[in-house]
């Protein structure tokens, strides 16, 4: 009797049958901006997935590490800072972009902290679709 593969494996199998340009798990806790990220980074022939705040992202990245990792700074839950830190710390070869609104309390600010702490790049929300895949190529392509 054939036994059915655990469901990851399964996906991952999926995944490595279909190239892409590469795994892309996009973070933030307003579902409207990580679909519309998530959309734009799919057509563009990444594997994309989501995650509604860094404790889920990190849990994603245990499970299925992505190349690359967006995250909101402002988030309930694990904000952004904290994840950097704690993908930083576990996963120490995996490229962040950070991104922000700016939000009511000058979030703008945090930017530069942001890549203090590891991000390699930063997208002030809002982005059009061509900074968005531009800064995603370029990060993917740092050694």
């Amino acid at each position: 009797m054939h036994t059915r593969p655990h469901d990851s494996l399964a996906v991952e199998g999926l995944a490595a049958a279909r190239p892409t340009k590469g795994r892309v798990l996009v973070v933030d806790d307003e579902t409207e901006i990580r679909t519309m990220v998530l959309h734009m980074l799919n057509r563009d022939g990444y594997e994309a997935v989501g995650a509604g705040e860094g404790g889920e992202a990190v849990r994603l990245q245990r499970i299925a590490p992505a190349d690359l990792i967006i995250t909101d700074l402002i988030m309930p839950g694990q904000e952004g800072l904290e994840t950097i830190m704690e993908i930083r710390r576990l996963f120490p070869k995996t490229k962040i972009i950070a991104m922000s609104g700016g939000g009511h309390a000058g979030v703008l600010d945090f930017l530069p902290v942001a890549t203090q702490l590891g991000a390699a790049r930063t997208l002030p929300k809002p982005f059009t679709y061509e900074q968005l895949l531009g800064a995603v190529r370029e990060v993917l392509a740092m050694p």
